[in-house]
């Protein structure tokens, strides 16, 4: 099998799990921090490290154009058609059972829970007021439009979904021109993001189209779609030791420290809301390119972390009401102790709890759902967040 044809007959990219759990993991983080420093812990929120949840997000962005480009490019290699029916039902299958459970838990349930065990804790909205925007997969706009509240996560899944609407009709279209397509997307994105930014200047309009994060996916498609086409990324300098040793010191204290960096030249690549998520995006592109097709690093084939990265769509979903939980219950005891004390018992505790509601809710509840279109499709196909094909 020549380069070429080896790069169409990709089923499994490796790490990727392992790369999906990590950053799963940097939200949980974040929104820990977040909720602990409301809640009178002595918090760690002033590290960057702590503060990634956005970051991770669009790790997950790059990662879902990446792979579904992928997926739809072999389909159409294959059969030389794009299916965007069967296409649509897999995503349903396995998008929609957890995204409307979590629904019915943090709108209709837990309200309901709040009021029996007299948690003082209010929605910012009803659900005359928001129903839509849940239905249409735009619970972004409720955080836009009524603050912050437990189903902040949702956002991202909404912003996936509608891509996944979209992006099967355009691949379907304009199969032949789809490396041009895939740059419009990231032309368009800085056009509007300068639009917004510079003459605009309306606030509910920059949050809506940074949101709408379309061009994380478009750079996660390119890759893909350069892979697919025999691109060599392991002759390419930037891929080379030192290039990469340059490049993931960059990324590290990125994520580390960057709202502890104050430089200019730092701040105009790394601070900047026209360019830096662009930028971001393409480290990401880097990474996953790097460890998937260049590198074999030893880590990355982990089996604990590869399963913890198959059951991270669930660690996503659910760690927002597992973190509010354990406040609820273990406040009082933790913020008494010793705040390094404090720090390390109750993450022990949040990942503990949110591996085991998500690994439940994959085994059972979710298993469900992928067993009917494992039945119907035959194979494996990438969750919302997704890792393999």
């Amino acid at each position: 099998m020549n380069q070429l044809d080896s790069t169409k007959q990709v089923q499994y990219f490796k790490g990727l799990d392992v790369l999906r759990f990590f950053a799963a993991a940097l939200v949980v983080f974040h929104h820990s921090e977040t909720i602990r420093t409301k809640n009178g812990f002595h918090s760690m929120e002033w590290l960057s490290f702590f503060r990634n949840g956005t970051n991770a997000v669009h790790f997950f962005f790059v990662l879902s154009g990446f792979l579904i480009t992928y997926l739809l490019l072999k389909e159409n290699h294959e059969t030389n058609k794009t299916n965007v029916g069967t296409f649509y039902l897999k995503r349903i299958l396995r998008i929609w059972p957890l995204y409307f459970l979590l629904i019915s838990i943090g709108v209709f349930m837990l309200p309901v829970a709040f009021g029996i065990l007299h948690i003082d804790y209010t929605l910012p909205f009803t659900i005359g007021e928001t129903w839509y925007y849940f239905l249409f997969f735009m619970p972004g706009m409720v955080t836009i439009l009524f603050g912050n509240y437990l189903l902040n996560p949702l956002w991202s899944i909404g912003v996936e979904e509608i891509f996944y609407l979209f992006w099967a009709p355009i691949f379907k279209i304009f199969k032949g021109k789809i490396k041009a397509v895939l740059y419009s997307v990231i032309l368009i994105k800085l056009i509007l993001l300068g639009f917004g930014i510079y003459i605009l200047k309306d606030a509910v309009f920059n949050e809506l189209v940074t949101m709408l994060a379309f061009e994380g996916m478009a750079i996660g498609g390119l890759g893909a779609y350069y892979f697919f086409n025999g691109i060599e990324f392991r002759d390419l300098g930037i891929f080379k030791r030192y290039y990469k040793f340059g490049i993931y010191s960059v990324l590290f204290c990125y994520l580390g420290f960057n709202e502890n960096i104050h430089n200019n030249v730092w701040d105009f690549f790394f601070k900047n809301g026209f360019i830096t998520k662009i930028v971001m995006d393409c480290f990401y592109g880097y990474v996953i390119i790097d460890v998937s097709i260049v590198s074999n690093y030893k880590l990355m084939q982990n089996k604990f972390l590869n399963y913890l990265g198959s059951i991270s769509y669930g660690i996503y979903m659910y760690h927002m009401l597992c973190i509010f939980a354990i406040i609820q219950f273990l406040k009082k005891p933790l913020v008494g102790l010793n705040s390094t004390v404090s720090f390390f018992i109750f993450f022990s505790v949040v990942f503990t709890f949110v591996i085991g509601v998500s690994a439940l809710s994959k085994g059972s509840f979710e298993q469900f759902f992928l067993s009917l279109k494992n039945k119907k499709f035959g194979f494996k196909i990438p969750s919302p967040i997704p890792a393999n094909l």
